[in-house]
């Protein structure tokens, strides 16, 4: 009878410890998915940054250029200047998982996106300038930058839903709120003035 009560009592025990074994081995996965989703979307933001910087570096050398052209535009030139240097300052040493400096950023780089857009217009009325050929490369660079901008967002909020949408789908929401995983944000246009595109090609 002992021997039976001691065979029972180990069954129990292999069960408990398989059951448990298979909570601990659920949970570490469920961690380590966490992780790897959280890693996907940091690494498409680093790809958004390096076209930002890209992007930010070409705009001094395309102003310096315009200004000999466009004298009387002082204003539109210095505005752009001004409106490179608070994206480049949202953008300095930002990480995707601060909500706030994503935002500052995102509204950065639309006023940005305006203030270009307008100089491009206004460029229209010295033909000079679209002829010059430093100018017409310098467009072509930021237009082929603005592009790889947006594949690069467009990679950068598919990785964010993605990981969004574990952290809120139980059970791993569990897992999530336990070990301080929080959404991430999506880089949006902020303005009308961005969703048209800043058109830079000078024909």
């Amino acid at each position: 009878m002992i021997g039976g009560i001691l065979s029972g009592l180990g069954l129990v025990l292999v069960v408990a410890a398989v059951l448990v074994a298979g909570v601990l081995l659920w949970l570490a996965g469920a961690y380590n998915g966490l992780v790897k989703l959280r890693n996907r979307y940091r690494n498409a933001f680093a790809q958004i940054d390096v076209q930002l910087k890209r992007r930010h570096d070409l705009i001094p050398n395309l102003v310096e250029t315009a200004k000999g052209y466009m004298k009387h535009e002082r204003e539109t030139l210095e505005a752009v200047i001004a409106a490179r240097n608070a994206a480049e300052s949202a953008r300095s040493g930002i990480s995707p998982d601060d909500a706030g400096r994503m935002q500052s950023l995102m509204a950065a780089e639309s006023g940005l996106g305006s203030v270009l857009g307008r100089l491009f217009a206004l460029s229209e009325a010295y033909p000079e300038l679209k002829a010059n050929q430093n100018m017409m490369q310098l467009s072509e660079e930021l237009t082929s930058t603005e592009n790889k901008v947006s594949f690069a967002r467009q990679a950068y909020n598919d990785a964010v839903t993605t990981y969004n949408t574990k952290i809120e789908s139980f059970p791993t929401n569990l897992i999530a709120g336990a070990f301080n995983f929080t959404r991430a944000v999506l880089f949006e246009v902020a303005t009308a003035e961005e969703r048209e595109r800043v058109e830079v090609k000078f024909d």
